[in-house]
Parts: structure tokens; C-alpha cells; sequence
């Protein structure tokens, strides 16, 4: 029995070490900030640069978001498709400010958990909320998936005039 507690415990030290590591100079949410305002700018020069806004909403509490952001950008190929076709935003959402405005504005998003994404147009509009835990694999993202819905908002992708 006293081998199974140790067991235990050692098991559960391991586990919360190993996310302590991903959480590790993670501080890419502001709560503080005026996230609405900084959407606007976002907008702005997504519509003049011909790309569309990449939302991130999550916390510098959650460690999945760490992952997400991570994977993202030490991966060349998901990073370029993003800086390619996308002005990237990660919206706070935490105990000190859960932007419960912004959340209805976009319909609630928060309902499915963290991160969650959403993709605007240049022109502010709400095109696409995606629920990242259907990009996941095992402890991280799939490459695959990942690829695939950046790839399936790009403004290119978007355009009429691919599918005529």
C-alpha cells in the first residue's frame, strides 16, 4: 500500500512539473488592457493589409492556450500561413477580466472551453469560431488539422471567385 502512495505521488508530481514547464514565461494576455480597442486596431490593419483577425481568447492561466501559441510559432509552416493571412490577437478572458462584452458580441464563444478562436474580416465581421479541441492530439495540436483551418479562412480562401 505504501508503495502504490509513492507511486501516487510521484506520478502526480511529474504530471504537474511537466505543465509547470509550459506554463513557463507564458504572458501573452493583458487583462488590463482595453481589448475592444485593440480589436479595432486589429481590424483596421487587417482590412489594409488585404488579411483577416486570428482571436486567441484564453488567460495566461491556461495552459492548452500556452501549448496552442507554442506550437503555432516554432512551427515555420503554421507561423508564416498565419503572418501570410492573418493579424494575430489574444483576447483575455480571467478572473480579473472576462470581456464578458466582447464575449457577447461574438456569441459567446467562451462556451467552449480554452482557447477558443475566432476569425474576423477586414471589416470587423464575425466569420468563423472554432473550438480548438477539435485541433488537438493527444497533449498538443495536430499539424494537419492546425493547417487545414488556418488554410480554410484565408481571405484567399474565402473569395468567390476560386469556386466559380
Amino acid at each position: 500500500m505504501r508503495q502504490k502512495k509513492y507511486l501516487l505521488g510521484l506520478i502526480l508530481f511529474i504530471s504537474l512539473n511537466v505543465g509547470a514547464q509550459d506554463m513557463k514565461k507564458f504572458n501573452l494576455y493583458k487583462p488590463e488592457e482595453n481589448a475592444a480597442k485593440e480589436i479595432g486596431k486589429a481590424v483596421n490593419e487587417a482590412k489594409s493589409a488585404g488579411k483577416h483577425v486570428f482571436i486567441q481568447i484564453g488567460g495566461n492561466w491556461c495552459i492548452w492556450c500556452a501549448r496552442f501559441h507554442d506550437f503555432v510559432t516554432k512551427d515555420k509552416s503554421i507561423d508564416s500561413l498565419i503572418q501570410s493571412s492573418y493579424i494575430v490577437y489574444h483576447l483575455n478572458w480571467s478572473k480579473e477580466n472576462r470581456n464578458d462584452a466582447l464575449m457577447a458580441k461574438y456569441k459567446f464563444p467562451d462556451r467552449f472551453g480554452f482557447p477558443v478562436f475566432l476569425v474576423l474580416d477586414g471589416d470587423g465581421n464575425l466569420i468563423h469560431t472554432q473550438n480548438s479541441a477539435y485541433l488537438e492530439e493527444e497533449q498538443s495540436y495536430s499539424k494537419a488539422k492546425v493547417m487545414e483551418f488556418f488554410r480554410q479562412w484565408t481571405p484567399k480562401a474565402l473569395r468567390g471567385t476560386n469556386y466559380q
